[in-house]
């Protein structure tokens, strides 16, 4: 991934005043000129909205726990949770795959067969803002594991472990790349205002194409078969025939 460019919020509302045709102020989040005030609101919309249109490798975070022997299997998601990273769960004290997410029939399916007792992988559901493992309860010392995208795309530009999910103070550090916002805050004001924003679009189309493409690594692509390549899991090579369900 390329190094990112990352500002605050006070430069990234000034550099689209400037470029609309507005003065810049020396703090632009606190102003109470209505031009500013609605940049400010723009800007958390640009920024929520950026969220749902790429997995950012800036936002992708990590959830760990351990099942206990009081547990119910119903588990609450990280506070910042946006949507989960689809095949990352894994139970890593069986060294196995999470098996999911299961869908409202099969959640049912597998309460109603009262499958508990059974030799199973544990399997979950994202459902009622919850993680819910199954078999419920679960065994106790699963090592669960999962990645997920963050809601936060700001930071706090005097406490750098502070993270959320709007803009309040002009020296909070917006995550994204300071062009791929400012481009998109521009888009939105000009539509706002009722100008033209045709040119501004595609300038963010732009930049928003080029920073997708080498946001995350990428694999070599083989045309042809590799014989001597050995896959992660492979039922001839390397999963047990037994010890690795749940009992």
């Amino acid at each position: 991934m390329p190094v990112t460019t990352t500002t605050n919020a006070n430069a990234i509302i000034n550099r689209v005043a400037a470029e609309i045709g507005l003065l810049p102020v020396a703090d632009p989040v606190a102003s109470v000129d209505p031009a500013f005030q609605q940049m400010r609101y723009l800007l958390n919309s640009a920024g929520e909205e950026l969220i749902q249109a790429y997995p950012w490798e800036l936002l992708q975070r990590s959830e760990s726990f351990t099942t206990q022997a009081t547990d119910s299997g119903d588990y609450a998601l990280p506070a910042d949770f946006s949507q989960m990273i689809n095949q990352t769960g894994w139970d890593r004290s069986n060294n196995v795959p999470l098996q999911g997410p299961l869908s409202a029939q099969e959640w049912t399916y597998l309460l109603g067969r009262d499958l508990v007792t059974s030799t199973i992988y544990a399997s979950f559901r994202l459902t009622e803002g919850k993680f819910k493992l199954f078999p419920q309860p679960p065994p106790t010392g699963l090592d669960i594991h999962y990645e997920y995208l963050s809601k936060n795309w700001v930071q706090s530009g005097t406490d750098p472990s502070a993270y959320s999910d709007e803009v309040t103070v002009g020296s909070d550090i917006v995550l994204y790349d300071k062009t791929l916002i400012s481009r998109y805050l521009k888009v939105k004001m000009l539509e706002a205002k009722g100008f033209d924003s045709t040119k501004a679009q595609a300038d963010f189309n732009q930049t928003f194409s080029f920073l997708t493409g080498s946001d995350k690594g990428a694999p070599i692509l083989n045309a042809g078969f590799n014989a001597s390549g050995v896959p992660y899991l492979d039922m001839y090579r390397n999963t047990p025939d037994s010890g690795y369900g749940l009992n």
